[in-house]
């Protein structure tokens, strides 16, 4: 390498590299952010701003979208009856009335470009690779999966970014997941990943940025990609991307904000270039084998409280780590199961589909393939991301699928992931979900949740359990 060549850089230092303004002398780099997204939460940032008597910097970047609090059944049933007291509905009127106040444009509840802002960020050509994206969420590290640089922020910082369009971020580690070989049938990205954050374990990829790389993440489709960047932060990291190619291209090309003609060709070229460089240096490397990976669930009350669905539940008896062991027992006696009990023996009450993690058209025929002429034994309800993905999925009979197996269709929003909007499990229901998180309470106090992809869950509604979907697709409908 001659003294005047670059040495060779990251995917996340070429993007952190672009987005750099100054640096201070701790270390601390003021970032530009491209997209800033915001959901109805975000009533604490416009607040703080006011109480500083500024205003919205650039609103032209920047995006509300109601996903939290929307009622999913509100298209169909009067508000009124699913939010008796009003909470939803003036959440989301101030969510409106603070983007109209500063002129940022607004997708609330009946606009049809309504959902779950992860989903609909890419769908619509908002998110593109090679940007800054945040938002006051956790899961906005699902956009890495376009290739860009994204992160959930505090509402300081919603606050700091409206009024500037700016962060001051320290550069984290890097950690390099790489996956080669190629996955079986019946196992997807939500079954990589939870076999990823399981292997890492909670906090395992603390203060990293994860590059997901290899044969095995080249070949998802970028919705695969988008689950498996969703999931990043369970592990602890900061995000997850992965590099723009060939699959991410035909993704975006077309998309409403997606640039278009030689203004995206020559986008496209620039996006290609956001690859790491071969001798790129990583603070850490985990690999894996696709062959490795099977359908996978979790048993406990953490995403890492994952295994193979031809497992057993563990058996804190056996452990000699004090603290793990009770980590188990706390999530066994929580989750109502005995150790040494076959998973595939849990019993289920209730399924959920939806979710940022599990929600896009892809995932919605995965689960109706399964259920197509088959009849679930436990109720359920399916809640796609976005207006746009419940729209194409009905054009594809999709919802008939689901309304003849017996679950509900219901609409756009983040819906029972999180329990916000009126659906929640009772006390002590059991869930099979497509979610990304299975906190105790997650899904309503006292629920207790199973996370897996779209297919199992929907397996699981068939079976009245929790099951291998592969030995599901064996029988006859």
């Amino acid at each position: 390498m001659s003294e005047h060549s670059a040495p060779p850089r990251s995917l996340f230092e070429k993007l952190w590299d672009s987005h750099v303004i100054a640096t201070r002398e701790d270390g601390a780099s003021l970032v530009w952010v491209d997209r800033h997204y915001l959901q109805e939460g975000s009533f604490h940032a416009f607040n703080k701003m006011r109480d500083k008597g500024e205003t919205v910097a650039r609103p032209d970047l920047t995006v509300g979208i109601a996903d939290h609090y929307v009622p999913t059944r509100g298209r169909s049933v009067p508000i009124h009856r699913l939010d008796p007291k009003g909470e939803f509905t003036r959440i989301m009127d101030q969510f409106a009335a603070n983007a109209g106040a500063y002129g940022i444009r607004h997708y609330g509840m009946n606009h049809p470009w309504q959902g779950i802002c992860h989903v609909v960020g890419p769908e619509l050509g908002l998110t593109l690779p090679g940007t800054l994206v945040v938002e006051g969420d956790s899961h906005t590290s699902t956009h890495g999966a376009l290739g860009a640089w994204a992160f959930g922020v505090g509402a300081s910082e919603v606050a700091h970014v409206l009024m500037t369009q700016t962060l001051w971020q320290k550069p984290p580690k890097r950690l390099r997941v790489t996956v080669d070989g190629e996955l079986a049938q019946g196992v997807t990205a939500k079954d990589l990943v939870l076999t990823i954050v399981a292997r890492l374990g909670a906090d395992g990829a603390a203060g990293h940025v994860i590059e997901y790389a290899g044969s095995a993440v080249r070949a998802l489709s970028v919705e695969g990609r988008l689950t498996l960047c969703n999931m990043s932060i369970e592990c602890g990291a900061r995000c997850g991307m992965v590099a723009p190619d060939a699959t991410t291209l035909d993704y975006v090309r077309g998309r409403p904000f997606a640039p278009q003609g030689m203004a995206f060709d020559r986008a496209a070229e620039a996006w290609l270039k956001l690859t790491s460089d071969t001798d790129a240096a990583f603070d850490r490397e985990v690999h894996l084998r696709a062959s490795d990976i099977v359908p996978t669930v979790t048993w406990g009350t953490t995403p890492e409280d994952a295994l193979p669905v031809t497992s057993t539940v563990p058996d804190p008896a056996s452990m000699a780590d004090t603290s793990k062991a009770k980590h188990v027992r706390d999530a066994l006696d929580y989750m109502g199961l005995r150790p040494g009990m076959h998973i595939r023996d849990i019993a289920i009450d209730r399924v959920f589909i939806g979710s940022c993690t599990n929600s896009r058209i892809e995932d919605l025929r995965a689960a109706a393939a399964v259920l197509a002429g088959r009849r679930a034994r436990v109720p359920g309800l399916v809640s796609p991301g976005s207006t746009l993905v419940k729209t194409q999925a009905e054009q594809e009979g999709l919802d008939r699928i689901f309304s003849a197996a017996g679950l509900e269709w219901a609409g756009s929003g983040c819906s029972m992931c999180v329990a916000m909007n009126g659906d929640a499990l009772a006390e002590g229901e059991r869930c099979a979900s497509t979610t990304n998180r299975n906190f105790k309470g997650r899904q309503g106090r006292g629920s207790r949740t199973h996370l897996m992809s779209p297919a199992m869950v929907a397996a699981a509604a068939v079976a009245g359990h929790l099951v291998d979907v592969r030995e599901l697709n064996m029988e006859g409908a």
